[in-house]
């Protein structure tokens, strides 16, 4: 460990590197982590399948790249396709506990990604697959600095999509009926706003950006089917870091915590990348407390 820290002192350029993965890696955290705060924020539902439906859309590219689609192109209709189903499982699932406490909404979405996992398995089986993209390699700093050209185009396309996100929720009615949904459900009720329509649209878009990343993981990662709760604790560091609907702060969060897990592989070790972000949730977990006592204190 102290090897690889005088390293960093000594040739600098190992963090520019460190620091290009880490911008391209966290969009993709920032983007599953946005669709996590908008059921969050609207639904007050903590979905645990998040990570899994990431890996279902990874798994639907997949498929679309071995009958001669190119990944790229799979994005559409994977989002399309992952759209309908998050509304179907709206309607079978969420829609029956979204009024029900949290410990049962919470076992609900932790009984629907066991469910995912084991289908996933079944239909794909255990083996890690990888989606082919057919990009190079961009060279930079007379080739000190490798940078794939897949992370390039996964990085344009997160802050496209987070763009069009912040355009729709400020720009179009149903966008304004989520927020005021997500304001105060009953007064958007009263003034004429569907809730319903609007909480299953609010998880259907989920699915949507979950599948979107899927496709991007695919590419650059490897798909498996247990792999998502890796995915979902991501998110939950980052919204509960970032606070439910600080779009702004989960993008901030999310590109933080891709450049410390670079930084902690590199100077740790592969073997404790996942450790390195249960540390940091058990940390921003203690944070949030240490912040509520501060304001139940100023209050008294």
């Amino acid at each position: 460990m102290l090897d690889n820290l005088h390293i960093l002192f000594a040739a600098p350029i190992f963090n520019v590197q460190l620091l290009l993965n880490g911008l391209m890696v966290g969009s993709i955290f920032a983007l599953i982590a946005y669709g996590l705060g908008l059921v969050w924020g609207v639904t007050s539902i903590k979905n645990l399948a998040q990570g899994d439906f990431v890996m279902l859309g990874g798994y639907i590219g997949y498929e679309f790249g071995k009958h001669g689609l190119h990944p790229i192109l799979a994005l559409v209709p994977t989002a399309v396709l992952m759209f309908f189903f998050g509304w179907i499982t709206y309607k079978l699932v969420i829609r029956r506990v979204i009024q029900l406490d949290l410990f049962t909404s919470l076992l609900a979405t932790f009984g629907l990604a066991l469910i995912l996992e084991q289908v996933m398995n079944l239909i794909f089986g255990p083996d890690a697959r990888t989606a082919h993209s057919g990009f190079g390699t961009v060279h930079l700093f007379h080739g000190m600095v490798t940078v794939t050209q897949i992370k390039l185009i996964a990085f344009g396309l997160c802050v496209l999509v987070a763009v069009a996100m912040g355009l729709f929720m400020k720009m179009s009615r149903m966008g304004q009926a989520i927020r005021a949904t997500a304001q105060d459900p009953r007064a958007a009720r009263v003034l004429g706003v569907n809730t319903d329509r609007v909480y299953a649209l609010t998880f259907s878009i989920n699915a949507a950006i979950c599948g979107a990343a899927g496709v991007l993981i695919a590419m650059i990662w490897v798909l498996q089917p247990y792999f998502g709760i890796a995915y979902s604790v991501r998110a939950f560091v980052i919204v509960t870091a970032a606070g439910l609907g600080n779009l702004p702060g989960v993008i901030i969060t999310g590109l933080a915590l891709g450049i410390l897990e670079q930084y902690s592989v590199f100077v740790l070790g592969a073997a404790l990348q996942q450790a390195t972000v249960v540390c940091m949730l058990l940390a921003v977990l203690i944070w949030r407390q240490l912040q509520l006592r501060r304001q139940r204190l100023a209050l008294q």
